[in-house]
């Protein structure tokens, strides 16, 4: 039997931010639209906590992207990673 396959798993992305933490660019393309943008926490209580930052975002060549940047260790620190 074949183990299961993790569906929508992360990879790494160069993203472009403003100021504000906005995508401006991910992996070379603009982005046109943000669609929604959210937090999530969880894991508080234990000693690998997960915080990130959620962006929904149209590029300019019409794809839609779900990017987020790992926060845990501090907004300055996080990486980037688009999932689809």
């Amino acid at each position: 039997m074949s183990r299961p396959r993790r569906l929508a798993t992360p990879r790494s992305a160069r993203v472009s931010a403003g100021p504000n933490g906005r995508p401006l660019s991910v992996d070379g393309h603009h982005v046109d639209a943000v669609r929604e943008s959210w937090l999530l926490e969880d894991r508080w209580w234990t000693q690998r906590p997960l915080r990130r930052r959620y962006w929904e975002v149209v590029t300019d060549s019409g794809r839609n992207l779900t990017v987020f940047r790992d926060l845990a260790d501090g907004p300055a620190h996080g990486k980037w990673y688009v999932q689809r």
